[in-house]
Protein backbone atom coordinates (compact mmCIF):
# COMPACT_ATOMS: atom_id res chain seq x y z
CA UNK A 1 0.00 0.00 0.00
CA UNK A 2 3.27 2.06 -0.63
CA UNK A 3 2.04 5.27 -2.01
CA UNK A 4 3.93 8.20 -3.49
CA UNK A 5 3.96 11.90 -2.96
CA UNK A 6 5.50 14.22 -4.67
CA UNK A 7 5.97 17.74 -3.04
CA UNK A 8 6.73 20.39 -5.21
CA UNK A 9 8.43 23.40 -2.81
CA UNK A 10 11.22 25.79 -3.29
CA UNK A 11 11.52 25.95 0.76
CA UNK A 12 13.65 22.64 1.66
CA UNK A 13 12.86 22.91 5.75
CA UNK A 14 9.41 22.67 4.35
CA UNK A 15 10.07 19.08 2.39
CA UNK A 16 12.18 18.13 5.16
CA UNK A 17 8.98 18.62 7.41
CA UNK A 18 6.76 17.16 5.19
CA UNK A 19 8.41 14.15 4.84
CA UNK A 20 9.05 13.83 8.26
CA UNK A 21 5.28 13.54 8.62
CA UNK A 22 4.31 11.85 6.15
CA UNK A 23 7.32 9.07 6.70
CA UNK A 24 5.66 7.95 9.68
CA UNK A 25 2.31 7.22 7.81
CA UNK A 26 3.91 5.07 5.57
CA UNK A 27 4.05 7.42 2.39
CA UNK A 28 6.98 7.72 0.07
CA UNK A 29 7.62 11.03 -0.29
CA UNK A 30 9.84 12.55 -3.54
CA UNK A 31 10.64 16.22 -2.87
CA UNK A 32 11.25 18.73 -5.79
CA UNK A 33 12.96 22.68 -5.15
CA UNK A 34 11.35 24.93 -7.47
CA UNK A 35 8.97 24.54 -10.08
CA UNK A 36 11.03 23.44 -12.98
CA UNK A 37 12.72 20.53 -11.12
CA UNK A 38 8.76 19.56 -10.26
CA UNK A 39 7.80 18.85 -13.53
CA UNK A 40 10.53 16.81 -14.37
CA UNK A 41 10.16 15.24 -11.29
CA UNK A 42 6.50 14.54 -12.36
CA UNK A 43 7.58 13.40 -15.79
CA UNK A 44 10.11 10.77 -14.42
CA UNK A 45 7.78 9.69 -11.31
CA UNK A 46 3.93 8.94 -11.92
CA UNK A 47 2.88 9.79 -7.95
CA UNK A 48 -0.35 8.76 -6.29
CA UNK A 49 -0.59 12.46 -5.29
CA UNK A 50 0.65 15.66 -5.96
CA UNK A 51 1.66 18.64 -2.97
CA UNK A 52 2.23 22.06 -4.85
CA UNK A 53 3.18 25.17 -3.36
CA UNK A 54 1.91 28.37 -5.07
CA UNK A 55 4.69 31.00 -4.53
CA UNK A 56 7.90 29.64 -6.33
CA UNK A 57 10.72 31.79 -8.02
CA UNK A 58 11.32 30.07 -10.95
CA UNK A 59 8.22 28.57 -11.91
CA UNK A 60 5.05 29.67 -9.88
CA UNK A 61 2.87 26.87 -8.36
CA UNK A 62 -0.36 28.17 -10.91
CA UNK A 63 2.10 27.38 -13.99
CA UNK A 64 3.01 23.95 -12.84
CA UNK A 65 -0.55 22.93 -12.32
CA UNK A 66 -1.77 24.06 -15.74
CA UNK A 67 1.25 21.62 -16.73
CA UNK A 68 0.03 18.95 -14.73
CA UNK A 69 -3.51 19.41 -16.14
CA UNK A 70 -2.64 19.61 -19.70
CA UNK A 71 -0.29 16.16 -19.31
CA UNK A 72 -2.59 13.12 -20.36
CA UNK A 73 -0.44 10.95 -18.17
CA UNK A 74 -0.60 13.37 -14.96
CA UNK A 75 -4.13 15.43 -15.44
CA UNK A 76 -6.15 12.96 -12.84
CA UNK A 77 -3.68 12.99 -9.83
CA UNK A 78 -5.14 15.10 -7.12
CA UNK A 79 -3.22 18.09 -6.31
CA UNK A 80 -3.11 19.60 -2.86
CA UNK A 81 -1.66 22.92 -2.74
CA UNK A 82 0.23 24.29 0.51
CA UNK A 83 0.45 27.60 0.65
CA UNK A 84 1.46 30.61 2.57
CA UNK A 85 -1.60 32.35 0.34
CA UNK A 86 -4.25 32.39 2.63
CA UNK A 87 -6.53 35.32 1.76
CA UNK A 88 -10.16 33.83 1.22
CA UNK A 89 -9.80 34.72 -2.26
CA UNK A 90 -6.82 32.68 -2.95
CA UNK A 91 -8.68 29.61 -1.54
CA UNK A 92 -11.83 30.94 -3.75
CA UNK A 93 -9.64 30.92 -6.78
CA UNK A 94 -8.11 27.63 -5.88
CA UNK A 95 -10.66 25.18 -5.11
CA UNK A 96 -13.66 26.71 -7.71
CA UNK A 97 -11.74 28.27 -10.74
CA UNK A 98 -8.41 25.89 -11.10
CA UNK A 99 -10.20 23.09 -9.36
CA UNK A 100 -7.28 22.24 -7.74
CA UNK A 101 -8.47 19.22 -5.02
CA UNK A 102 -7.12 20.07 -2.04
CA UNK A 103 -5.83 23.87 -0.57
CA UNK A 104 -3.96 23.70 2.72
CA UNK A 105 -2.63 27.07 4.35
CA UNK A 106 0.99 27.24 5.69
CA UNK A 107 1.42 26.80 9.05
CA UNK A 108 -0.43 23.81 8.92
CA UNK A 109 -1.10 21.11 11.66
CA UNK A 110 0.59 18.05 10.44
CA UNK A 111 -2.43 15.96 11.27
CA UNK A 112 -4.87 18.08 8.38
CA UNK A 113 -2.06 17.38 5.94
CA UNK A 114 -2.98 13.47 6.78
CA UNK A 115 -6.44 14.04 6.45
CA UNK A 116 -6.28 16.00 3.57
CA UNK A 117 -3.83 13.55 1.67
CA UNK A 118 -5.87 10.24 2.78
CA UNK A 119 -8.73 11.82 1.66
CA UNK A 120 -7.83 12.23 -1.49
CA UNK A 121 -6.21 8.97 -1.80
CA UNK A 122 -9.68 7.71 -0.80
CA UNK A 123 -11.34 9.02 -3.74
CA UNK A 124 -8.94 8.94 -5.74
CA UNK A 125 -7.97 4.70 -6.01
CA UNK A 126 -7.26 3.68 -9.54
Amino acid sequence: MHKTIVYIEDDLEMIELVKLILDKRGYDLIGAIGGRKGIDTLLVNKPDLILLDLMMPDVDGWEVYQQIKSTERLKNIPVIVITAKAQSIDRVLGLEIAKVDGYITKPFKPQELIDTIEHHLSLNKN
